[in-house]
């Protein structure tokens, strides 16, 4: 789960039950006898789950298979019958939902009306857009929905710089959006949503970090954070992504100039034990690194989620998790899901 201020973390805090207490509890207990005995125990239900409003996306970032337009599984939209049904299923012990795994979220056009069933079940929930799309109606409209918090990805602080990832976007729109939640949350009086400029650190923008702080200051967004790129190519020399500042690359280069992941996969993942992926159209994924849902654990279109959540496919996947994560191949690129509540 992300990292929180303290205000943000008063928040969460206050959607905590004590049947929700229970249940996390039961999760991390069950995560770290697996963890020491190398067998997957499972109890309880996830604490926190993504689910995707939709895989279309107005951009098209070159990391991205959404932006590239090179998914192998179809492209729709979350319905909202749907999504309430599997959100009765589990709101009881859940504690955090995610309004993203690919795509473009506010180009649902129910995103907002789910977001406000999902608030009303004292669900935290959260959401990662573009930005390009926070127009007056709809910024007002997620202030209202209940949204806890909005993380708006902004990779850049000039039009030139920007476009270099988020091809095909606008800088103006993003800051445009930015400013009409502001001002809707002043209007409003709403403490809520937290709102943060996510920038992503690849080489055509590491020289704006510290202009990207100010920017944010000047628009009164509560936070900015950084995040590393994950490269698929990475092995390729010359890469233009890979940023040359260490503590914002995922990666390292050998005596031989070759990239190497520079993180240790350790035979364990939290993500496995506490959280899940669902797609739009019902399939249920490990993680969102399974970005084009090989790797299918259930579907809820014809079975209960709690159901899936504890079948042989789960169990053989976290049994492998533990036996040799690195020979997983969307766990062979991963920089998370080792440490329990890592950012």
């Amino acid at each position: 789960m992300p990292a929180f201020n303290f205000n943000d973390s008063i928040n969460l805090m206050s959607k905590l039950t004590p049947r929700r207490i229970w249940n996390g509890t039961k999760v991390l207990s069950s995560y770290y006898i697996s963890k020491w005995t190398k067998k997957p125990v499972q109890w309880g239900y996830p604490i926190s789950i993504s689910v995707e409003p939709t895989t279309s996306c107005n951009l098209r970032c070159p990391e991205c298979p959404s932006g590239l337009r090179a998914f192998t599984r179809p492209t729709g939209m979350l319905e909202k019958d749907f999504f309430s049904d599997t959100i009765d299923q589990l709101s009881k012990d859940l504690l955090y939902l995610v309004f993203y795994f690919q795509g473009e979220p506010y180009l649902n056009p129910e995103f907002l009306e789910m977001v406000q069933y999902a608030s009303k079940k004292g669900i935290y929930t959260a959401t990662s857009t573009n930005a390009h799309y926070l127009n007056n109606d709809n910024a007002r409209k997620t202030v209202e929905s209940g949204l806890d918090r909005l993380i708006i990805s902004i990779d850049g602080t000039t039009q030139d710089v920007y476009e270099q990832y988020r091809v095909g976007g606008k800088l103006e729109k993003v800051l445009e959006g930015a400013k009409n939640i502001m001002k809707w949350k002043r209007q409003l009086k709403s403490k809520t949503p937290f709102v943060f400029f996510q920038f992503l650190v690849v080489k055509p923008n590491e020289h704006q970090i510290e202009d990207v702080k100010q920017l944010a200051k000047e628009i009164g967004v509560d936070d900015v954070r950084f995040k590393t790129a994950q490269v698929y190519d990475y092995e390729n020399d010359p890469n233009e992504l890979i940023p040359t500042i260490d503590k914002f690359s995922r990666y390292k280069r050998n005596e031989n100039g070759e990239y190497f992941f520079k993180n240790a996969l350790h035979n364990h993942c939290w993500r496995l034990w506490h959280a899940t992926v669902i797609t739009w159209d019902g399939l249920v994924v490990p993680c969102c690194f399974d970005k084009d849902a090989q790797h299918q654990l259930g579907d809820l279109k014809g079975k209960a989620f709690k159901e899936i959540w504890h079948n042989k496919e789960y169990v053989n996947f976290r049994k492998n998790i533990l036996q040799s994560r690195s020979n997983i191949d969307i766990c062979s690129n991963c920089s998370e899901g080792t440490k329990v509540w890592s950012d």
